[in-house]
């Protein structure tokens, strides 16, 4: 007997695919050649919401540091966003130098934020 499930969308996991692409300056080809796969693929997964393969789907979401808990458990308070992850991404490659500016700018817009509350 099969049961009445409902079935997950992925076109809005494909749209935050394109846009991390992007974001992270992947031309669709490039990360095609990086995942070895057709660059038509991830054209479907992005625009047309096609079902990626679990191995795709795990290249994907970790090369591009996406955060898949807004889209499995989306009335859930998550743990960290595809901004915070990427962000973790990109401070992981900045001196120490250039975390104490991101330290204190972070520390200045915390501050900017609490006076106009």
């Amino acid at each position: 007997m099969k049961q009445n499930k409902e079935k997950f969308d992925f076109k809005a996991f494909g749209l935050a695919i394109k846009a991390a692409r992007k974001a992270k300056g992947y031309s669709r080809n490039a990360l095609a050649d990086e995942l070895n796969i057709a660059p038509r693929y991830i054209a479907s997964i992005e625009n047309s919401g096609q079902h990626p393969s679990l191995q795709i789907f795990y290249e994907l979401v970790t090369l591009l540091d996406i955060s898949v808990d807004t889209f499995f458990f989306p009335n859930k308070e998550t743990g960290k966003s595809t901004q915070r992850r990427q962000l973790d991404s990109l401070l992981d490659e900045v001196s120490n130098k250039g975390l104490r500016i991101v330290t204190a700018t972070a520390k200045e817009v915390k501050e900017v934020e609490t006076e106009d509350e």
